[in-house]
């Protein structure tokens, strides 16, 4: 898996341009991106400014000699890149397994482009059949974000920490990983849903956000597909 990986990472890598205000995103797969631009800072000079979406991202930027910014200096981001959870063919998709939901639609939804890299496994074709949905709330709101949850028609999880307490985001707040059988019925839906219950800070339905894909195989070679009709934000 490592091997498709590093493929897309390193693709989207080459998108990036002189100049450009670039949303990092977070995970495994990101980190060949980082990998592959901290090589072009330092062998053809490549000037950007990154905005990551985790302290773990902002971290691994600056050991590849990535120049970090936040939203002070910078109005809007050139060019986001992340990876999904699992995306389907309308580019809808399931992100947050690593945590970091929040921060990562902000990034996106003040992107110009978003390019997301994934591994082939990554695609569906109906979200939230084989990964869970991570639903964002405030500690404080455990039980009756829970509530509303279970009447949506989901299996909420709660996510554990390394320690088994609950898990904190970089933001102080808890995760539910929700189960739907048989998947998202209506992600459009389910996600105004989830917006309008109070104590949820965030879920992990990234709706209309994805311009570009970035699909790494084992044997090395990235297949790049662009939305139909996507001429950016």
């Amino acid at each position: 898996m490592s091997a498709s990986k590093r493929a897309a990472g390193r693709a989207a890598a080459e998108r990036v341009q002189n100049g450009m205000v670039v949303g990092l995103g977070t995970g495994s797969t990101v980190f060949f991106t980082l990998e592959r631009l901290g090589e072009r800072i330092t062998d053809e000079g490549l000037s950007i400014s990154g905005i990551p979406t985790s302290l773990d991202t902002a971290t691994k930027a600056r050991a590849f000699g990535i120049p970090i910014v936040g939203f002070e200096e910078v109005g809007q981001i050139d060019l986001t890149i992340d990876g999904a959870d699992e995306i389907d063919g309308d580019y809808s998709m399931i992100k947050g397994g690593g945590g970091a939901l929040l921060r990562e639609k902000v990034v996106a939804s003040l992107s110009k482009q978003v390019v997301i890299i994934v591994g082939l496994d990554k695609v569906v074709e109906t979200l939230g059949v084989s990964f869970p949905l991570p639903v964002e709330y405030v500690p404080f709101a455990r039980t009756p974000v829970k509530r509303a949850l279970l009447a949506l028609g989901a299996e909420p999880t709660l996510r554990a920490g390394a320690g088994g307490e609950a898990y904190l985001t970089d933001n102080g707040n808890e995760i539910f990983d929700c189960a739907f059988e048989g998947g998202i019925a209506d992600a459009e839906a389910l996600a105004l849903a989830l917006a309008g219950t109070p104590g949820i800070v965030e879920h992990g339905l990234f709706l209309g956000l994805a311009d570009h894909l970035v699909i790494g195989h084992e044997d090395g070679t990235a297949e790049e597909r662009s939305k139909v009709g996507s001429s950016g934000r």
